[in-house]
Parts: C-alpha cells; sequence; structure tokens
C-alpha cells in the first residue's frame, strides 16, 4: 500500500508507474490520454502539428495516447469535415506521421475509431457530411437524428469498423479503441430509447440490444487476429442525459457488457464524470470498479481527474483549476485492483506536461483548463 503523503505526489503515484501488458498493449505505465475530439483535420487529414500534438503529451510521461475519435472507413461516420478520419491514403499517411512520434517517445499509440449514428455535431452544425443514420432514425429521446438502419447499413458499417481495425494494426498501432459511449451509433442501440427496433438488435433486454457491437467487436478481432487488443470505452451517461443509466445494477450492467467481452473486448474504458463517485448505491466502486469485478478483464477508469469541475461544466463555460487531493483516492482505488489504467483528459489538453510538474512537485506551474483556449490550436 502506498502511505506516501499527498505533498510527495512522486511517492503517491509511484504506483501508477508499473508497465501494464494486454496482448499488443505494452505500456510503460498506467496513464492514458484520454481521447478528445480536436477538429484540426482538415478534409479529414491529421496533419504534422496533430503529430507533433500527440507526441508532446507521450514525452510529458504519459504511457498510452488514446487518440481523438476517427471517422472509420463509411462515408457517413462523422458529422464534421475537420473530424480525422481512419481510412484513405492521406488519413492514413497523417495518422503513420503521429504513430511514428509516439513511438519514439516510448509511448503506446491507440486510434478511436468511431461512428456518430444520428449525432449531429454541435460544434460544426453547418459542416458539410453524408446522411448521417441510426438504429432507429434517433439520436436521443424523441430527437430526430439520422435514418433508421437497413441490414444492408448494419453491415456496411460492421465492416467498416473491421477495415478500419485491420488498417490500424498495418499501418502500426499498439491497439484501437471502439467508442461506445456518450450516445454515438452503439449508444443509440444500447439505449432503449434510441432503439425501437423490433428485429434481433432491438428489444427490451440490454443483452438484445448490444447484438450490433457484439458483431462490429467480432468483425474487429477477425480482422486483427487474437494477439491485437481491443479496448471499448462505455458510459452510463449521454449527450442527450447526463442522469441516465443503461445499468440500474450490477446484474444489467453484466447482461450489457458480457456479450461484448465474448465477443472479444480485451479492455474497457469506463467513462465517467466523476471518478470518485459510486456507481451503485451500497457500494464504493465506481463504474469501472463494477466492470472489472463483473467482466474479469482490464478496466481504464477516468473522470475529471485533477480537475475541480467536470467536463459537463466546462462544456458551457469559465476555468477549471487544477485540484490535486483526490489523488490520494486514486491511487487507493488502483491498490484494491479497481482498475489498471487511468485516462487523463482535460489536465493534458491545458498542459502537455502535467504528469511530469505533479510528480516533480511544480504545482505552481499547472495551467488552468479553459474551453476556448484548449479548442484554440494543438500547442496547448
Amino acid at each position: 500500500m502506498s502511505t506516501a503523503p499527498l505533498g510527495d505526489l512522486a511517492a503517491l503515484l509511484a504506483p501508477l508507474h508499473a508497465p501494464f501488458a494486454c496482448k499488443s498493449l505494452k505500456a510503460p505505465n498506467r496513464f492514458c490520454m484520454a481521447p478528445m475530439s480536436r477538429y484540426f483535420a482538415p478534409g479529414g487529414v491529421l496533419g504534422g502539428d496533430g503529430a507533433e500534438y500527440y507526441r508532446r503529451r507521450a514525452a510529458g510521461g504519459v504511457g498510452t495516447i488514446i487518440t481523438e475519435g476517427t471517422g472509420v472507413a463509411i462515408d457517413h461516420a462523422v458529422a464534421a469535415d475537420n473530424i480525422p478520419l481512419f481510412d484513405g491514403e492521406e488519413p492514413l499517411a497523417g495518422w503513420k506521421g503521429a504513430i511514428d512520434a509516439v513511438h519514439a517517445e516510448g509511448g503506446m499509440f491507440v486510434p478511436q475509431l468511431w461512428h456518430v449514428g444520428g449525432c449531429m455535431d454541435f460544434n460544426f452544425p453547418d459542416s458539410p457530411h453524408a446522411p448521417l443514420v441510426s438504429p432507429s432514425g434517433f439520436a436521443g429521446p424523441d430527437i430526430e437524428g439520422g435514418r433508421a438502419m437497413t441490414q444492408q447499413d448494419i453491415d456496411a458499417t460492421v465492416a467498416a469498423f473491421a477495415k478500419s481495425a485491420r488498417l490500424a494494426k498495418e499501418i502500426g498501432c499498439d491497439a484501437i479503441e471502439l467508442h461506445g459511449a456518450h450516445g454515438y451509433i452503439f449508444d443509440q442501440f444500447f439505449w432503449d430509447r434510441t432503439n425501437l427496433r423490433n428485429d434481433r438488435y432491438g428489444g427490451s433486454d440490454i443483452a438484445d440490444r448490444a447484438t450490433f457491437a457484439a458483431e462490429v467487436v467480432a468483425a474487429c478481432r477477425a480482422a486483427v487476429g487474437e494477439d491485437f487488443a481491443i479496448i471499448f470505452r462505455v458510459s452510463q451517461w449521454k449527450t442527450y442525459d447526463y442522469d441516465v443509466k443503461l445499468a440500474a445494477d450490477p446484474d444489467e450492467l453484466h447482461r450489457w457488457l458480457d456479450p461484448l467481452a465474448r465477443a472479444g473486448v480485451d479492455i474497457f474504458h469506463a467513462s465517467q464524470r466523476r471518478f470518485w463517485e459510486p456507481e451503485f448505491e451500497g457500494d464504493h466502486k465506481n463504474l469501472g470498479g463494477w466492470i472489472k469485478e463483473i467482466t474479469g478483464k482490464p478496466v481504464i477508469t477516468v473522470g475529471s481527474i485533477g480537475m475541480d469541475r467536470d467536463l459537463m461544466q466546462d462544456f458551457v463555460e469559465g476555468v477549471s483549476s487544477p485540484m490535486l487531493g483526490r489523488l490520494e483516492d486514486l491511487v487507493k482505488m488502483f491498490e484494491r485492483n479497481e482498475f489498471d489504467l487511468v485516462a487523463l483528459g482535460r489536465v493534458l489538453l491545458a498542459d502537455p506536461n502535467w504528469l511530469e510538474k505533479v510528480e516533480q512537485g511544480r504545482i505552481n506551474e499547472l495551467t488552468p483548463y479553459n474551453r476556448d483556449t484548449a479548442l484554440k490550436n494543438y500547442e496547448h
């Protein structure tokens, strides 16, 4: 057990510097960069500034870089033309530059493969894009979004994920993450308010509504082989409802995630607004802790680490200042074996050297997070 006082942050965080290995993912420590959209890929191509952005976070000590969401190999994957794509000669060349830059710093590189389903992009609502698709023509409760998918649409989308997964392995990525959280296409299938289908992809049981995601995972597994790591990100909260719970209790959580684990997920990424909050009444474990217990799979935890406000508040206005008091709680959770990796989000947008500064005691040098500044350019 770590007994270091909070003042000695390097000693406190030392347990999180243990290496981690899961199939192809062989990370030097337990710190990850969380996936965060950046909108700096005109025409879907990540440029040299994007590669440098990721390199700087790896150089700052983060062992695993999980990228911003990147559109899979189908035209209706994204709703803005400045989101990077993971298909085509130019986009893949851009990603290859980022992969090489991160590897040169000793980091692991994991692209987050993304399909928005029926969600318009709030930041760029007028951006040109192909017509969107969704399970039942809804992006949220009574909120229309995309046309309802046919079986042909579903088959093509499954194939698109598998193709991008194969390409990720071919160009040197260390794993992939499938974005199954926050109300996008997988979540639109999971949620009974947006999945009104009466075929095998719908139904009253969340296990049935997980069928599409399980098919995608299985197709990706077939495309990359058994030894390549697949991460799947999940959340209870949605873009259109921050308080919703897909799983009301541990049994429902098991019915939701067991099909995905059996299909080939190696690691679950549990997106939570505040990592310290219990997921279910009567037990201290957060969402990641419950997922680890139920599935037996390694887990990434995340949620307002190092910040005094959560992500939803920062979406609106204001500044989040560094708050390090809960790092002790984080380490205790790790020592109780409630997670395996921890993702850092806004702290790394504000300051690529956040981890280094914290562990060297340079607390007065930490940069507060400001939404406008963080979105301004890749230098932040």
